[in-house]
């Protein structure tokens, strides 16, 4: 029996196209099932196994996140409300400490499970990240020189300098509203430049001014003008942790009920600024 070379070749070569369509698909199904067990949303069963909620935090934002007298224990307001979340939810709390620059890229990262340092929910942060419901409503403020006289509005910042935290939602407001931005670190060293007459001004949180002026010589200081729309500071996640922001939410509303919260707030400013 003669056998043509020809159909010897064509024959092998079909085979081993089929063979390689085969793989193909074998690679495609596991992909996609790949994918699908990465979509899973394990956010709150780690913590549970884990039993550590692990918080991002400054600890250098008084009175939210900070350290009494420079060195002694983390506290703050934010600090006991997620310390008090982590005990709703029968977990042990570990804060890591980062600066604000750094913070979100240590959510995504998974090195924290959750940011607690008053993360006002701007609609490019919600569409980037989950968020529980808010446990802080406060409102925005321009600070001067009690002697500053030309600032009366946001309006009147354009063509002043201001200094914020590059990457804070008040950075944002101050450069929409035409000021030039001097980058820092926080809260402290935007106030110490505002006395030092280094800058003309710096918008910040109300709560944190007010804070500021009950432990400090504020009186070469003073609020120019206040936002009329109130911003929402609430727990941050990593995209897709919407499993334990729900866990959040139902300890955060025990909370609320119970008084807790009311009881934190009423002990840093005086005030219940949870609702």
């Amino acid at each position: 029996m003669t056998i043509n070379r020809m159909t010897i070749k064509f024959t092998l070569s079909s085979a081993a196209l089929l063979t390689a369509v085969a793989l193909t698909l074998t690679g495609c199904s596991a992909t996609t099932a790949g994918s699908s067990n990465a979509g899973t949303d394990t956010s709150l069963s780690s913590v549970q196994e884990s039993g550590t909620l692990t918080v991002g935090t400054e600890g250098t934002y008084r009175p939210f996140s900070f350290h009494e007298d420079g060195s002694g224990d983390l506290t703050g307001y934010d600090v006991e409300v997620a310390t008090a979340v982590a005990a709703e939810l029968g977990l042990t709390v570990k804060f890591e400490e980062t600066q604000w620059d750094g913070i979100f890229a240590g959510l995504t990262s998974g090195r924290f499970d959750m940011i607690a340092n008053q993360v006002s929910m701007t609609p490019e942060r919600v569409a980037a990240y989950e968020f529980s419901t808010p446990y802080t409503y406060s409102n925005g403020v321009i600070v001067v020189p009690s002697d500053n006289t030309s600032i009366t509005s946001f309006e009147s910042l354009a063509g002043k300098t201001t200094a914020q935290s590059l990457t804070s939602n008040w950075n944002t407001l101050a450069t929409e509203s035409g000021a030039t931005v001097e980058g820092v670190e926080g809260w402290a060293q935007s106030v110490a430049l505002v006395e030092q007459g280094r800058v003309d001004a710096t918008v910040n949180d109300k709560l944190t001014f007010l804070d500021y002026k009950k432990n400090n010589d504020a009186t070469g200081l003073r609020v120019a003008a206040e936002t009329t729309e109130q911003s929402e500071s609430a727990f941050a996640f990593a995209k897709g942790g919407t499993a334990l922001a729900t866990a959040v939410d139902e300890a955060l509303a025990t909370l609320a009920a119970d008084g807790t919260l009311a009881s934190i707030s009423d002990k840093y400013f005086g005030a219940d600024v949870s609702k």
